[in-house]
């Protein structure tokens, strides 16, 4: 219901818990956002961001709410899903209870795939922290390409003794300058070192802010690797690789325009997409951004970044 290719533009949107907490409290028009009124010829697709269910360490409530997150979004979009779709909020606690709810709002909700904002807090103090590169997530991965569905990850805030530990020198770095390029880039290249794209082959996920870094330093992150053969790092490619086969990056609130240009360099244009990051960006700034792109860009490569990629990898048209 939700696969109709728009004629402009397709735009990732992701939208706070705190903003999403206070519409439903003031007027239980949850992801209704004053901006989004007057954006002509954009799909948008909208998602929970940071933390959102991976600040939640019970299971059982991380799971219950992801639920009705999506369940309300579902809703809230329900009649107008030619210029709506949804990523779905996942409970990561265990691997067969995500890969089910996934199932579930692909199927039957219509979502596009899922956002998953970096690791998931568990344990009685939200202090464990749970990485989804290890063996006992390979069912939930396993359902991910048996769906043929994207997972866009997102970054989040770090638990506070991480900040500390890592931050309180320069607390200054907190947030997206430096420490969620950091923590998140840690977390993909946990997918990558741990054999996540051997086993699955056919995985596609996605991440923002030009790769978070990574992909504007493969030749070092490859050579450096190397050297862990000897050591039994499980993956069978370079990391290089994996952006030309599972990996795609948005351009969400990195529009830098010789980056974009060295990236397409690296990893090739059709493994670029379009995206803002509303609420942490502006919508004008994006759209001012990738209009100026047309001195840069031909017209079949604009058009590409501006949908083409997006509708391919989130299966639009079919």
């Amino acid at each position: 219901m939700f696969r109709q290719a728009s004629k402009h533009l397709l735009v990732f949107l992701a939208f706070s818990s705190i903003t999403l907490g206070r519409k439903w409290r003031d007027s239980g028009e949850a992801w209704t956002i004053p901006e989004l009124a007057f954006q002509p010829g954009k799909k948008m697709v909208l998602s929970c961001a940071e933390p959102c269910i991976q600040g939640i360490s019970d299971p059982v409530s991380a799971a219950n709410m992801a639920v009705t997150v999506n369940n309300r979004l579902a809703s809230d979009i329900a009649n107008n899903t030619e210029r709506f779709g949804g990523f779905a909020s996942l409970a990561m606690h265990n691997a067969t209870v995500a890969a089910l709810e996934l199932k579930r709002a692909v199927k039957e909700l219509g979502f596009l795939g899922a956002l998953i904002n970096d690791y998931q807090q568990s344990g009685p103090d939200g202090q464990t922290l749970l990485y989804y590169d290890q063996p006992e997530y390979d069912v939930f991965w396993e359902m991910v390409t048996d769906l043929d569905v994207p997972v866009y990850f997102h970054p989040r805030n770090n638990i506070p003794a991480i900040v500390t530990f890592e931050y309180a020198h320069a607390p200054f770095l907190i947030g997206p300058a430096q420490e969620f390029a950091v923590t998140l880039s840690t977390h993909i290249l946990g997918l990558c070192t741990n054999g996540v794209f051997d086993r699955f082959p056919n995985l596609n996920i996605i991440i923002g802010h030009l790769g978070e870094r990574i992909s504007s330093d493969l030749l070092r992150i490859d050579t450096q690797l190397l050297k862990q053969i000897p050591q039994g790092i499980p993956m069978k490619k370079n990391v290089t690789t994996y952006f030309h086969t599972n990996i795609f990056e948005t351009t969400s609130g990195n529009f830098a325009t010789d980056l974009l240009k060295f990236h397409i360099g690296q990893i090739g244009l059709d493994r670029i997409m379009y995206s803002i990051d509303y609420p942490f960006v502006n919508i004008p700034d994006g759209t001012l951004w990738v209009n100026s792109l047309d001195t840069v860009l031909n017209e079949r490569d604009l058009i590409s970044l501006k949908r083409g990629c997006a509708i391919e990898v989130l299966r639009l048209n079919d």
